[in-house]
């Protein structure tokens, strides 16, 4: 009885006083353990966002003061974890002009994202190349290989040409071992950064047999940890299933992209799973109901097969609903942001492997070109805005009831000092 006392008074003090060290985004690596993300020596659960072109705007000077309103603006929210591009492959203003020639100015935009996100206490997910044309993509790698003589017929030989993946490692290389001019610290060892990204939602389909992009997430996968044993690893996926379980195959929407979540993630160097979610894509036709029905059952599988067969976290990487869609309405964006959210709470206060979700995507005012119809400009949807918070307060919540749990059971009703 008296140390349950002493268990009691020790929760009120650590409540009154806030004893417990609160688990800052910028404090140390990000690690897993089981199917569990780590922080600290704590569980980590985070709330996130996209915002694809924070190096891009900062790469010029006079437009850095977005790129900090952005950070700004998503602490203010509770936010933890942003997703960005580290590539810009050709084309206008790019980070690598040519195979392994990079653009210094650019360079220093990604520099200025990485020690704003520290500064606003966020960690970074950091992409690596791009599926698309966008900013240059594996076409664009594949062009470059095309006008030195190799004789390429598709731009899946990205995945497969030596001499290609030869310039992608030496874009690994040249981002890991980067020397960091606003905090002197190379990218490599920094724990402002949460995880790298193999490729942005890589996808084969000249081989739907799933092997060619297997053999590539376990190749780059091997090659990243072998520069970078400080952080994760994720490969980019967008939770497709595959040949390696074909009753799961008939989930997909009707996609065979040749990527399979359940092979590509087994691979050792990849940390964690992710699955991105676009039913209004996808579902292109169906009611809304529909598409948030899917939804449901699409996260529910994938929770369950990174606990029951990876034995690894899993995070809702990309998510959201367009506004150019017919029908659209915030209370619509809204109801599918909250059922997201809903999942992500459900696993983790029960111990279950799913960590966060990360919507596409951030904006703030002043950056229209960047409008995909997906973009929330938190000032100007206080709706939901206000849903994002919720799920902030929730999940930070959790955070601080694991870590008390783990707190007392270190302690055993010890008192501390004297």
């Amino acid at each position: 009885m008296k140390h349950f006392v002493v268990v009691i008074f020790l929760i009120l003090l650590i409540q009154e006083k806030g004893f417990l060290v609160q688990v800052k985004a910028g404090d140390g690596f990000v690690r897993t353990r089981g199917i569990h993300f780590m922080l600290n020596g704590g569980p980590y659960y985070a709330n996130g966002f996209n915002a694809y072109w924070l190096m891009y705007v900062a790469s010029d000077p006079s437009q850095r003061s977005k790129v900090s309103a952005a950070f700004r603006e998503a602490s203010s929210l509770g936010l933890t974890v942003a997703r960005t591009w580290a590539f810009s492959d050709g084309g206008y203003r790019p980070l690598q002009f040519a195979p392994g020639a990079y653009n210094e100015q650019v360079f220093k935009g990604l520099d200025f994202v990485i020690a704003e996100a520290r500064r606003y206490g966020i960690k970074l997910i950091l992409s690596l190349a791009n599926n698309y044309e966008s900013f240059g993509g594996k076409k664009q790698y594949v062009n470059w290989a095309r006008s030195r003589g190799q004789y390429l017929t598709s731009d899946d030989d990205f995945f497969r040409n030596s001499v290609v993946k030869g310039y992608y490692k030496n874009h690994i290389r040249t981002i890991l071992n980067r020397y960091n001019t606003f905090t002197g610290t190379l990218y490599k060892n920094d724990p402002s950064i949460m995880a790298w990204e193999l490729i942005n939602e890589p996808r084969c389909t000249s081989d739907p047999s799933g092997r060619t992009i297997q053999a590539w997430i376990m190749e780059m996968a091997s090659y990243v940890k072998s520069i970078d044993s400080n952080h994760l690893l994720e490969a980019g996926l967008e939770g497709f299933y595959g040949q390696s379980t074909p009753q799961r195959a008939q989930l997909n929407p009707g996609f065979n992209v040749g990527t399979d979540f359940v092979a590509n993630n087994r691979v050792p160097g990849i940390d964690f799973a992710t699955v991105h979610s676009y039913p209004d894509i996808w579902l292109s036709g169906s009611n809304d109901q529909s598409q948030i029905s899917f939804m449901n059952e699409w996260l529910d599988v994938h929770f369950q097969d990174a606990k029951y067969m990876l034995g690894k976290p899993v995070m809702v990487t990309e998510f959201g609903k367009s506004w150019k869609d017919s029908g659209f309405s915030n209370y619509e964006r809204d109801v599918l942001f909250n059922d997201v959210y809903f999942k992500i709470y459900s696993s983790a206060k029960q111990g279950g492997p799913a960590a966060g979700a990360l919507f596409w995507q951030l904006l703030v005012e002043g950056l229209d070109n960047f409008r995909d119809g997906y973009e929330i400009v938190l000032s100007q949807s206080p709706s939901t805005a206000n849903v994002i918070a919720q799920q902030s307060r929730k999940l930070h919540l959790i955070q601080k009831i694991f870590s008390r749990r783990q707190w007392i059971d270190r302690n055993k009703g010890r008192l501390i000092g004297n």
